[in-house]
């Protein structure tokens, strides 16, 4: 089997610990361990013996993971090292040769990649930003077929931030039960609104629907590399078993962590400081791109912690990012990752302390570039 490089998360690799300003990631700030514990937590955490846990995720905490999907149990949820193990899995359980996998653009395109190496057809379908990055239905009626064996979608978006309306999700669950499609929906940013309306899921809406989702990206704990599936019973034993040949378990102190920070209280108590901090810095990069005249264009993004802004130099945005890194130790993420040209990805969920200082280093080149 051959597989095409990652080229985002080999770019993010490659500077991410060598420049001074990383601005390039997804995702709100990371919390500390501390912001999880209560009184007593320290001594709990030390005294935790590291043996192996339940490999499919302690019933404990996928019953709080359940939580987050009305009707699931614990019999529908498998926890696994970050969510890109479960995209993984999701796309290793399902698609082979002779399968189509229609496919949202732009996207982080691990998926797409996974399924091109297992032998399917990708078909993307394309949002557009002329409809503020919501997706051509018409244009995805003319995908779906009968070979069609997956439909997945990013909702919210990465890169876009754009959030599919409720005519949008109904159309795709309805294509799919057309041809008894499996619906793949990556929800990692549902948590990070704007608005601080929770973005609806596509689980309930169908019984071949399975949500990826984590703690990297709204919640802002990468660190802890716990993501989960929340499907169908049948299939999540089904991936368990796959997931015995890939990591086995993520780790006993990611669980405990993510157990507490799964509690409802705390869970809502971070999402709320999330929105907060998206709010906040989606402020001032807003008031930083209207500076630019009419150098930069965004649609402004719905949820999540990143914008993807358009912008007007002739320079590809590749060897923009190449020279942001070398020459002002500045990273993002070129729009070429997402097979789009001439825009960036921002990532505003920093802190201001970076995210500021950041901005006037790209605005040096961007004039200079002028």
């Amino acid at each position: 089997m051959k597989i095409e490089p990652f080229q985002l998360e080999r770019l993010q690799s490659k500077w991410e610990h060598r420049v001074k300003y990383n601005i390039s990631e997804s995702g709100v700030h990371p919390l500390l361990v501390k912001d999880l514990l209560c009184e007593g937590g320290t001594e709990e955490l030390v005294s935790l013996r590291l043996g192996y846990a339940q490999t499919n995720g302690p019933a404990p905490l996928r019953e709080r993971i359940s939580l987050l999907y009305p009707g699931a149990d614990i019999e529908n949820i498998l926890v696994t090292s970050g969510s890109a193990e479960a995209n993984f899995l999701a796309t290793w359980s399902t698609l082979g040769g002779g399968d189509d996998l229609v496919y949202m653009v732009p996207n982080y395109l691990q998926i797409y990649g996974l399924a091109d190496a297992f032998g399917a057809t990708v078909k993307p379908f394309h949002l557009r930003e002329d409809l503020a990055w919501a997706p051509s239905l018409d244009q995805l009626k003319k995908l779906v077929t009968s070979h069609t064996k997956m439909i997945a979608v990013c909702n919210p978006n990465n890169p876009t931030g754009a959030v599919l309306t409720e005519d949008a999700m109904t159309e795709i669950v309805c294509l799919a039960k057309e041809v008894g499609a499996w619906i793949l929906s990556d929800e990692v940013y549902r948590g990070a609104e704007l608005d601080r309306k929770r973005t609806p899921t596509f689980w309930g809406r169908y019984d071949k629907v399975l949500v990826i989702s984590g703690l990297s990206k709204a919640f802002g704990l990468p660190g802890l590399r716990i993501g989960w599936i929340a499907g169908p019973k049948d299939f999540v034993e089904t991936a368990w078993g796959y997931h015995d040949y890939s990591t086995i378990t993520a780790s006993t102190i990611s669980f405990h962590l993510a157990y507490l920070a799964l509690e409802p209280k705390m869970r809502e108590k971070i999402l709320n400081r999330s929105q907060d901090v998206v709010n906040e810095n989606l402020h001032l990069l807003r008031k930083w791109i209207g500076e630019h005249g009419d150098l930069f264009r965004l649609v402004p993004p719905k949820a999540g912690a990143m914008a993807f802004l358009h912008y007007n130099l002739p320079v590809n945005s590749t060897e923009l990012v190449t020279r942001l890194c070398q020459e002002k130790s500045v990273l993002v993420v070129p729009g070429d990752v997402f097979g789009l040209d001439h825009y960036i990805r921002i990532g505003y969920g920093v802190d201001k302390e970076c995210l500021l200082p950041a901005l006037n280093l790209i605005s040096e080149l961007v004039s200079e570039l002028r």
